[in-house]
């Protein structure tokens, strides 16, 4: 049956391979598929990642406290092999039950806190450590305004337009112009706050920047997809300004090399357990 001619059948089973990269890391339902202990280091907080754009948001994080001198800040980093199907172990699924990464872990208190999806661990650490999140309402809620305009748009970037661009068994026109236009919009989107601000929530970087940046800060610089070209990602003046600006901080360049398995081999630190793991 040819895809213009595709009838959607009464009842959707799951009989077909959804096909192109990551397909493995698909399916229908949830909960563990076999058990799995994690490990546990030595720090109180303990990662469970994949450097990834939204894993990568918390090890710089992470990386940020540590800079800032937050010594409680040390973390044991753990890599999830997602292509592998570490995230349907017993143990991840008891710290995230929708098997994504990244999964933290806090030992530092009894019980110890679990915390999943990126937007909330960024929240959470903040939080705890007093730092990269204004204390006054207005800063505060421009920031929380932004990360959740992150947590909210990236999937259409991620498994809208970077699956039907990159991904896909077969590139198909309708869902890449789909995507497309709504990609080029959040860039501009992004765009237009960065004229007039000089980071995402005012003056000050915050963890705002940090989840947005592995995603469309990276897509401006040709390190997602391989888009950028496709994108008339240099239209996005101000995008770049900022993207190349964060690009530079020291502890963005640690943070995306914890949990990093692929690239070139001085790129690649796939666990973390103390500042010098990363050199």
């Amino acid at each position: 049956m040819s895809k213009a001619s595709y009838v959607p059948p009464k009842v959707w089973k799951n009989d077909a391979p959804s096909g192109g990269h990551f397909a493995s890391i698909n399916r229908p339902v949830a909960g563990p598929t076999h058990d799995k202990t994690l490990p546990v280091g030595k720090h109180p907080l303990q990662l469970y990642s994949l450097a990834t754009p939204n894993g990568v948001k918390v090890t710089i994080l992470l990386e940020e406290l540590l800079a800032l001198g937050h010594a409680g800040a040390e973390y044991d980093a753990w890599l999830i092999r997602i292509n592998e199907g570490d995230q349907f172990s017993s143990g991840f699924v008891e710290i995230n039950p929708n098997s994504k990464i990244p999964a933290l872990l806090d030992r530092s208190v009894e019980p110890a806190i679990r915390v999943f999806e990126s937007g909330s661990i960024l929240l959470y650490l903040a939080e705890k450590f007093g730092a990269l999140l204004p204390t006054d309402p207005a800063g505060r809620t421009e920031t929380l305004n932004w990360l959740f305009w992150q947590m909210g748009s990236a999937p259409y970037l991620g498994g809208g337009f970077g699956h039907f661009y990159a991904y896909a068994p077969e590139k198909l026109e309708y869902p890449i112009n789909r995507f497309t236009m709504e990609a080029k919009r959040q860039l501009d989107v992004l765009d237009r706050r960065l004229g007039e601000s000089h980071y995402l929530a005012g003056n000050d970087y915050t963890i705002a920047d940090i989840a947005v940046w592995p995603w469309y800060g990276q897509l401006v610089r040709n390190n997602v997809y391989g888009a950028a070209e496709f994108l008339s990602a240099h239209e996005y003046t101000h995008v770049q300004r900022w993207a190349e600006e964060i690009a530079k901080r020291p502890a963005v360049k640690r943070g995306q090399r914890v949990n990093r398995t692929w690239g070139d081999e001085a790129s690649q630190v796939p666990e973390r357990h103390a500042a010098g793991d990363l050199g």
